[in-house]
């Protein structure tokens, strides 16, 4: 029987309602906002009616997905004041009795929320001096006394200014005709002006713009309309494809380079490009995909972008035909799909923790003891890396054996009691979660065995960002040279990113030298090339 006292409608009720408020003779504005409200209840009625929503789904849509942060709950006052007990409190090595417990957090000071000067690194320096007065010199208030000395403590003040996004300037060249011979004579532009339409600069900013934070063409064209320097989306696309023929030997010489590295951390994401999907109507071919790979070389980072059919295990295989045969096995970081190592066989691969937490974070609020109790083992394990930042290889696995070797043992075996004695329904959300831990528990603890090996895949993670911004903004690629333009630029963008180099000024400089960088590919990657261009004016 149906509770009479919470009250129902119907699709046709509420579309009755807004046509009524349509022709009523309220305020537009309050006849809008009614409106709206109106239609987000005939959405979630109509979400109601179909019977695979399911309450989470719905605060999913309705609120959006939230992090995956886990807090702690505070202690009780009874616990500060060792009053009465509140529950086990045990630490997780020593048994199932810690399932409530949460470990305890870092208290971190509250900074004044000022960067520091030298975080700016792509200012300019003015250096500021005092005409009349020098260190040596008498003091002018007291009349000769004291004498000046240099505090080496300068101040300083930072200063923002703005600029539009790309400027314009008109050379007005006078010209003169002989009266007699007819010939011109046109005036010489100034000095280091070259006769050329787009300056390196521009071509540099707009491939930044684009590929570095994710603006679309037309955006970029609005706002160059308003500032009254009007430019076309294909033009901007045609500076981007000059751009990504300049960095195109760079681009493949990094990845000669990452197929060499100690460490590749991988993933992809679906993206569109729209010649491919015509082609996939008739063909039925496989989705396309955009795959990151993030690769440690010597002590380097190195991002290489990938779009296209092919799946990520298909574009890390390939890239490893390029490895040398006398290097250790390289060490592979990714999820669990099966698609990511199937091409590609090695015994120094690794399935990324967080993806495993995600696992029990998704049931969280259906289970919340059980995941408690391992979100507070993982974050011990993560307390154990951070110890272990500045320590080699070595060093960093018996720490990690030390620490964290016991409390990952405590949790296997937590995982087959609750298993083997069917303590958990097999079939359950949190049976399939604890049985994805048991099924890939040797490659999700590969860093128990290898010190040089991570606990998750999220350099890859964050570098698809970057990719996801793009995808949302601009929605697709027309053709599949729009791709590989955003996968050279790209690539060579986040590179710099991730070894703290100014990306603007790499691909202006990769710009006005591109045959030099053409020829001599390793003399232009972004962690050296202002070395060599040094030691070359030298």
């Amino acid at each position: 029987m149906e509770d009479e006292s919470i009250p129902t409608t119907s699709k046709s009720e509420i579309e009755g309602l807004i046509r009524q408020i349509r022709a009523s003779s309220l305020d537009p504005a309050a006849k809008d906002k009614i409106e709206r409200l109106l239609r987000t209840v005939l959405s979630l009625v109509l979400l109601l009616e179909k019977k695979n929503t399911s309450i989470t789904k719905l605060k999913k849509l309705i609120f959006g997905k939230k992090s995956e942060r886990h807090k702690s709950s505070k202690k009780s006052a009874s616990d500060k004041t060792g009053g009465g007990e509140t529950g086990p409190s045990e630490d997780p090595v020593t048994g199932e009795k810690a399932l409530h417990q949460e470990c305890e957090t870092k208290v971190k000071s509250k900074g004044h929320g000022h960067r520091p000067l030298s975080d700016y690194t792509g200012a300019t320096i003015v250096e500021c001096s005092n005409k009349d007065l020098r260190p040596g010199d008498s003091c002018p208030e007291c009349i000769g006394k004291g004498r000046l000395y240099d505090l080496d403590e300068p101040t300083a003040l930072l200063q923002f200014r703005s600029e539009p996004l790309i400027n314009a300037t008109i050379y007005r060249r006078e010209v003169l005709r002989c009266s007699s011979c007819q010939q011109r004579y046109e005036a010489p532009l100034p000095p280091g002006v070259k006769y050329q339409t787009y300056d390196p600069t521009c071509d540099a900013t707009i491939a930044l713009l684009k590929y570095g934070y994710g603006l679309p063409w037309t955006r970029m064209s609005a706002i160059q309309e308003m500032r009254g320097v009007p430019m076309s989306e294909s033009v901007m696309w045609e500076r981007s494809a000059e751009t990504a023929r300049a960095g195109l030997g760079i681009f493949l010489h990094l990845q000669k380079l990452a197929a060499n590295g100690s460490i590749c951390n991988f993933d992809d994401t679906r993206v569109r490009i729209l010649s491919c999907l015509a082609e996939d109507k008739k063909t039925k071919g496989a989705a396309t995909q955009t795959t990151a790979l993030v690769v440690r070389y010597e002590g380097k980072q190195i991002a290489i972008y990938r779009s296209g059919r092919t799946h990520a295990g298909s574009n890390l295989a390939d890239l490893l035909t390029k490895r040398a045969a006398d290097i250790p096995e390289i060490i592979l970081m990714c999820d669990a799909l099966a698609a990511n190592l199937s091409k590609v066989k090695s015994s120094r691969s690794g399935y990324c923790l967080v993806h495993a937490r995600r696992e029990l974070y998704d049931i969280r609020e259906k289970y919340p003891v059980e995941s408690t109790y391992v979100f507070n083992i993982i974050r011990e394990i993560y307390r154990n890396e951070e110890e272990a930042l500045l320590m080699d290889p070595v060093e960093r696995l018996a720490h990690h054996q030390e620490k964290s070797a016991p409390v990952m043992r405590v949790l296997r075996e937590w995982i087959d009691r609750q298993l083997d004695e069917v303590r958990v329904e097999p079939n359950s959300d949190l049976g399939k979660a604890l049985r994805y831990w048991r099924r890939h528990w040797d490659r999700l603890t590969l860093w128990l065995r290898d010190g040089e090996a991570p606990l998750d895949n999220n350099l890859a993670e964050q570098a698809l960002r970057k990719v996801v911004l793009l995808r949302k903004n601009s929605l697709f690629f027309k053709t599949e040279r729009g791709a590989e333009v955003g996968d050279i630029l790209t690539s060579l963008i986040q590179t710099c990113r991730l070894n703290g180099v100014d990306a603007w000024e790499y691909l202006l400089t990769i710009i006005r030298e591109e045959a030099e960088a053409a020829q001599y590919p390793e003399r232009y990657l972004p962690w050296n090339y202002r070395e060599e261009r040094s030691a070359r004016a030298a």
